[in-house]
């Protein structure tokens, strides 16, 4: 289920980018995903920029790629090996990279830039979809490690000022991320304890909290119900406390399906 708005500046997403590259492979776990990918974009105008807060990148202090040209970084084994010449020559974003830097620096972040390192899966295989063209100068930036709920929600505070372009902001993770659990040869079984966690972060993030009381929940995020069976480690959740921190509003279900044979959700604010 995709929501429709078109946006006047920027825009946040939260989304779930599925099994490593299982959706460009075509994966038949992955078929609502895929379909919800390729017309997200028809959802509101094309960006001038994207900035990604990947699951996959944590590092000591925020960190963002400062390549003019980033190479992809294949970070999953044990798939064909097309998964390994997937190409996305999507350019690179110094200049949003820097400024970036600068944001999180006035508030009270130490900071720094990566010229080396590459787009994660967690950029190119979804990006792969929603943009097929390359065309739009990306970016990405690092969780921290120790995955703090407070410090990625005032990671997303720093960068708010960026809402004011038409810059488009992802958290890309899985709002359900326990791959002992994940169904690898797409059954669908029913798994209430999944159900009661998906239930819980949508009434969180769409419903009449304020901006306070939102962020109290999200911070204690790991009192949910059967918030560690969803996710034992949070790093594919933390996205979405950035994508919180920046917009301070109440987001709207723009998917709401199985990946892998889990329901997993998606948001825009």
């Amino acid at each position: 289920m995709i929501a429709s708005a078109k946006m006047n500046s920027g825009t946040v997403i939260y989304f779930s980018h599925g099994g490593g590259p299982l959706p460009i492979l075509g994966d038949p776990s992955h078929d609502k995903m895929i379909a919800f990918m390729k017309k997200l974009p028809g959802q509101f105008n094309k960006p001038d920029q994207v900035l990604v807060i990947s699951a996959h990148w944590e590092e000591s202090i925020p960190t963002v790629i400062g390549n003019e040209s980033p190479p992809l970084f294949y970070d999953y084994y044990g798939f064909a090996k097309e998964a390994y010449e997937l190409k996305y020559p999507v350019p690179g974003n110094p200049e949003l990279a820097s400024r970036i830097k600068k944001l999180l620096q006035k508030n009270g972040f130490s900071a720094r830039i990566d010229t080396d390192r590459g787009f994660d899966h967690g950029l190119f295989i979804p990006l792969k979809m929603m943009y097929p063209e390359a065309d739009i100068p990306m970016t990405q930036l690092s969780l921290i490690r120790g995955l703090a709920p407070a410090e990625h929600v005032s990671l997303g505070k720093a960068l708010r000022p960026l809402t004011e372009e038409n810059i488009l902001i992802i958290g890309s993770g899985f709002s359900f991320h326990n791959l002992q659990a994940f169904a690898w040869d797409d059954i669908k079984k029913e798994d209430p304890l999944n159900e009661k966690f998906q239930n819980w972060l949508i009434d969180v993030c769409t419903g009449d909290y304020g901006e306070t009381e939102c962020e109290t929940l999200l911070l204690e995020w790991s009192k949910a119900p059967y918030a560690r069976y969803c996710h034992p480690r949070e790093e594919h959740l933390l996205p979405l406390h950035v994508c919180f921190g920046i917009s301070g509003k109440k987001a709207h279900v723009i998917f709401n399906d199985y990946i892998l044979g889990k329901r997993s959700v998606a948001f825009r604010w």
